[in-house]
């Protein structure tokens, strides 16, 4: 008997093909280069709520723009339901809302290094989540190398974190608004990703017409909140585009560039493999700090660099094979 092969909707983890090396290398730069970009060129009087609209928007003048090149812009159009949109997108798209809204009040009571190492428990429940929506198996090799990519992760926020207190020494005010909700939201954010790769993969769901809708819905949520919140007030007192400068676009610009990739990569490679990028731009971010503002790489960011390469090699060299049941 010949062995099962795997649906072409869901490719295997860790193979991936030279269109998405390049994907997840641009984004790598990407990722790796906008705090840099957007603290040279962001002004501090930038309200923030105005920079992430425009983002938003950029990000969906891109997806028509390539959903238009691409010649499947009418088409999505003519075959668009509001309820295939709501279970493609709008449900990740409100997850992502929630957790950000969580993340929000994580920062307020953890300092930032706990916060951050906590954050990156989200890769495994990516996968734990890849692995009960899209039965998409992970080999031995591959779990011990998001371990090593979780310790990576650690370590380079260990070496990126501040020294800054947390708001309260409370211990239950640090463990019930500070350590939960960031654990939580790693939890949406493994849910969510691995809901957009089942629209993708499964659904049939065009990548650029997913972030088209979930900009959308975001965007929805975000003016909602301008109600009540400082930002909100401060576009009402100064202005949507206060203390912008021609030069406020270029980091709002490779941020929704950004958004598309995450998109593709998401649909083509899977959450899994999104995670991996992110960790990876870590290191390019502290190579860059290195080159343009003379900030030499932390001991841990040495440390953590052979741990990023051996756990990419590692996941790519040994995917999950599925067993010849007739050998």
């Amino acid at each position: 008997m010949a062995a099962t092969k795997p649906e072409a909707s869901a490719p295997i983890p860790g193979q991936m093909s030279p269109h998405i090396w390049f994907y997840s290398f641009v984004l790598i730069i990407q990722y790796g280069m906008q705090p840099l970009i957007s603290k040279r060129l962001t002004s501090r009087e930038v309200i923030v709520t105005s920079s992430v609209l425009t983002c938003e928007i950029a990000k969906v003048v891109f997806a028509v723009i390539l959903m238009a090149k691409e010649g499947s812009l009418m088409k999505l159009v003519k075959e668009w339901t509001l309820m295939g949109s709501l279970a493609a997108s709008g449900f990740p798209a409100t997850i992502y809302a929630l957790q950000n809204i969580l993340l929000q009040i994580s920062y307020r009571n953890l300092d930032s290094l706990t916060l951050s190492m906590l954050n990156q428990t989200k890769i495994i429940f990516t996968a734990l989540f890849t692995f009960i929506i899209l039965r998409q198996r992970q080999s031995i090799q591959q779990i011990g190398a998001l371990f090593l990519l979780i310790m990576a992760a650690v370590l380079l926020s260990i070496g990126e974190g501040s020294s800054k207190a947390p708001s309260s020494a409370d211990p239950e005010q640090i463990l019930f608004y500070g350590i939960i909700p960031v654990l939580v939201a790693s939890v949406l954010s493994g849910l969510a990703s691995a809901l957009c790769q089942w629209a993708s993969q499964v659904k049939k769901h065009s990548a650029y017409l997913m972030t088209v809708e979930m900009s959308f819905v975001g965007s929805l949520c975000l003016l909602a909140s301008t109600s009540k919140s400082p930002d909100g007030e401060a576009i009402r007192r100064n202005g949507f585009f206060h203390g912008w400068t021609p030069l406020t676009l270029i980091p709002i610009v490779t941020n929704a560039l950004g958004g598309i990739l995450v998109g593709l990569i998401t649909s083509l490679a899977g959450g899994v493999t999104k995670g991996f990028v992110v960790v990876s731009a870590l290191l390019v971010t502290a190579m860059l700090q290195f080159l343009f503002e003379g900030k030499p790489p932390t001991t841990y960011s040495l440390l953590a660099l052979p741990l990023v390469i051996s756990s990419v090699s590692i996941y790519q060299k040994y995917p999950y094979r599925l067993k010849n049941k007739g050998a």
